[in-house]
């Protein structure tokens, strides 16, 4: 059976149809193509804002730091638009925290995340004043109370617990069950926690939980929060300070016609029922929710191949949108000029010498044609981040739009860019 092309996501972002034309706010996307050429990621200033601003506002009056998740998109322009609103960051490398300072984002209001932070990442990090570094295993807490200590400062910590808690939109992007590499269990964070509060190079302030991505069910998210808050109030029954839980981030996003994941509203209301009459600062880590409906990639049709299903071959590759390859992830596909005919059923493919850079099998969508512009939707969170130049491809250009305003944001990363960085040993040269 062909899969219909119809997605509730539509109403939650700034491209539509305007007079026959899909466009990004103001702006055609075939007047975007025209400039900068195809493939290419296309943002939405403001998708971006909108929905940075609908996350925090269901919190209120509840003042809670809102730090985006860099992982999803780190271009520093769309950082630089979340940070000019109030977003912190929530970062999982030193190249990330150094992009999100960049972008404008202060130091203290950025988290540091991850299991395999090194000595110098955690040097790095100490040096900036980050608001808090969530450390994830007694190794990495000696480490961090070492360096601390060499330098003379004292870092805030918090201990990330692992609740033994899955959930998420795929077994490759769910964080908190007990056999994951993330975090330690209750009974350690408590103990962890303890050994935080009495070192003196270390400020204990609290502890963190992130337990999944693409989360479409509060059930799981509420258990998590449950045991959270438990700890909470046992580190205060022994007397031991705590300010701060660390709430991650997951939620889900209409990626097509699927049910629609829980509103920030509805995730807002849940999580002031776990809390209401507990006295703690609370941060949350979206990424997904706030950028992935905030972009697109476009591409166009290189050829059609006459198969009894036919194929659409695009400009666009696995390795500028590897989430259907890895994540059998859905994306919808919307030609750039407003279709009024008839649909058929495509296999949807790009150009990479592998059978795995299929973006989509029967799939139905309007008449296609050589030279068709199209788009994939909700295309703005682990898209052009986890990009790569696999079979000497350029890295594709960022463009990020605002009203009637377009700007390339990141130019294309071409082949003579890729060889720049090699070269050949002596024994090689005059070969």
């Amino acid at each position: 059976r062909a899969i219909p092309d119809r997605r509730a996501a539509d109403a939650v972002n700034h491209f539509d149809y305007r007079g026959g034309a899909l466009c990004c706010e103001d702006v055609k996307l075939a007047d975007i193509a025209d400039a900068v050429g195809t493939p290419a990621y296309v943002y939405s200033t403001a998708t971006l804002e909108r929905h940075y601003e609908v996350f925090r506002a269901a919190f209120a009056p509840r003042d809670v730091l809102v730090a985006f998740a860099v992982k999803a998109n780190a271009n520093i322009a769309v950082l630089a638009t979340l940070a000019r609103k109030g977003a912190g960051a929530d970062t999982v490398s030193q190249g990330e925290i150094e992009r999100a300072l960049r972008a404008g984002v202060p130091a203290d209001k950025i988290i540091f995340s991850g299991v395999g932070k090194t000595e110098a990442e955690l040097a790095f990090a100490v040096h900036a004043g980050v608001h808090q570094i969530n450390v994830e295993s007694i190794a990495e807490l000696e480490t961090l109370a070492r360096i601390a200590w060499a330098l003379k400062k004292k870092p805030a910590i918090a201990i990330r617990v692992n609740p033994d808690v899955g959930a998420g939109g795929h077994e490759k992007i769910s964080t908190g069950k007990g056999d994951a590499k993330f975090g330690v269990s209750p009974e350690q964070a408590l103990a962890l926690y303890a050994r935080a509060a009495d070192d003196k190079h270390l400020d204990a302030k609290g502890l963190a939980v992130h337990i999944g991505s693409q989360i479409r069910d509060l059930t799981p998210l509420e258990s998590a929060f449950r045991v959270m808050r438990t700890l909470a109030e046992q580190l205060r029954a022994e007397g031991i300070a705590i300010e701060r839980l660390d709430l991650g981030g997951g939620l889900g996003v209409p990626y097509f016609n699927e049910p629609d994941p829980p509103a920030p509203a509805d995730y807002a209301a849940m999580v002031e029922r776990v809390f209401t009459d507990l006295d703690i600062k609370l941060s949350f880590e979206p990424g997904r929710m706030i950028a992935a409906n905030a972009g697109v990639l476009i591409a166009r049709v290189v050829r059609l191949q006459d198969r009894p299903r036919p194929i659409v071959v695009l400009d666009a590759a696995m390795n500028d949108l590897i989430r259907p390859a890895i994540y059998d992830a859905y994306h919808g596909i919307k030609p750039a000029r407003e279709p009024s005919g008839p649909e058929s059923a495509y296999d949807v493919v790009g150009p990479i010498c592998e059978t795995g850079d299929t973006f989509t099998r029967n799939r139905m969508l309007p008449r296609l044609e050589e030279g068709d512009l199209v788009a994939f939707m909700t295309a703005g969170a682990y898209g052009a981040v986890m990009a790569s130049t696999y079979n000497a491809r350029p890295l594709v250009p960022e463009v990020l739009v605002r009203g009637e305003r377009f700007e390339v944001v990141r130019r294309r990363w071409e082949v003579a860019d890729q060889l720049a960085l090699e070269k050949l040993p002596p024994w090689l040269e005059g070969v």
